[in-house]
């Protein structure tokens, strides 16, 4: 096992009343973006109704990727089916697929001049194909509006294949899927239904089914994940075929009902990270403490054609 340099070690404070703001290391403050591009883009997603993991997630790049007029859409609502325990989307009941989004999504897309456009969304474990269709719907709206690259971040779809095969179908040329965290730590942090040797099915069966498809994962760290999970679990990535791969530091978005962190990795430890990733064959790889999934996601698109 690769051996870590000698770094720095910060361990989150315990729980209290301070604010997330006056705990977090100096690294983990932000400057906020100059200018009214991120008005521009708050606004359009306003007029279009249109939802952004960027909001619904409290993305900390939020302000930095409007700003650049770019967005990472959320379709299938704003309420989640699953109480993941480190994610801020709201969980409940969620309202019917609004059969319009794709056409409103492309329209975005198109005001915005993407050239890659990446689409998400909640889980929507009520739905028998857990929304794979509407995906498919979304990818095809963009390409016949933009001839824009896309990229796909997809729930699980409960171990439906039939599902995921219709958004491969779709041919994104991104297919993402994150692990989020080790599998000892799988159901705590991603709740009952997860199950980590699905995750990895799932990546591989893109591939079998798609192998022009780029497929790529994430996770996030400061969970409790010690490092040898951690590689051995990039291992399993390689295995399955993945190409990218992004590290984040994980952040509490409420001190009082989300995971709490373990431990915030210092800007160094993601640069050895990153780099031992490449080393071990990940086509491309972001790690950082900002670093979310779809961060900079049409960069690491179009470096690797």
């Amino acid at each position: 096992m690769t051996a870590l340099p000698h770094l720095p070690v910060i361990e989150a404070p315990e729980r209290d009343s301070l604010s997330r703001e006056s705990r977090l290391p100096r690294w983990l403050k932000r400057n906020v973006p100059k200018g009214n591009a991120n008005h521009f883009t708050a606004r359009l997603l306003d007029e279009l109704q249109l939802e952004t993991v960027c909001d619904s997630a409290r993305c900390p790049n939020r302000m930095e990727c409007y700003s650049q007029k770019t967005a990472t859409f959320m379709v299938l609502g704003n309420t989640c089916t699953r109480a993941c325990s480190f994610c801020s989307v709201p969980r409940g009941q969620p309202e019917q697929p609004a059969d319009d989004e794709p056409r409103r999504l492309a329209a975005a897309a198109e005001r915005l001049g993407l050239r890659h456009v990446v689409i998400t969304s909640v889980t929507r474990d009520d739905l028998a194909d857990g929304g794979a269709e509407h995906f498919y719907q979304c990818v095809s709206a963009v390409r016949e509006r933009t001839g824009a690259t896309v990229e796909v971040l997809t729930p699980d779809f409960i171990h439906n294949k039939s599902a995921l095969a219709r958004v491969v179908q779709a041919a994104p040329e991104v297919f993402n899927h994150n692990t989020e965290t080790v599998p000892r730590l799988y159901r705590r942090v991603r709740g009952p239904h997860s199950d980590y040797r699905w995750t990895m099915e799932l990546l591989r069966r893109v591939k079998q089914l798609n192998p022009a498809i780029k497929t790529k994962s994430g996770l996030m760290l400061g969970v409790g994940e010690t490092t040898e999970e951690l590689f051995d679990v990039l291992a399993d990535l390689l295995e399955q075929g993945c190409d990218f791969l992004t590290l984040g530091q994980y952040l509490q978005p409420d001190v009082q009902r989300y995971l709490p962190v373990a431990r915030y990795l210092p800007p160094e430890e993601f640069a050895f990270l990153g780099q031992a990733a490449k080393k071990m064959g990940f086509q491309q790889v972001a790690s950082g403490p900002f670093v979310r999934s779809s961060y900079h996601a049409r960069e690491m698109a179009e470096v690797s054609k």
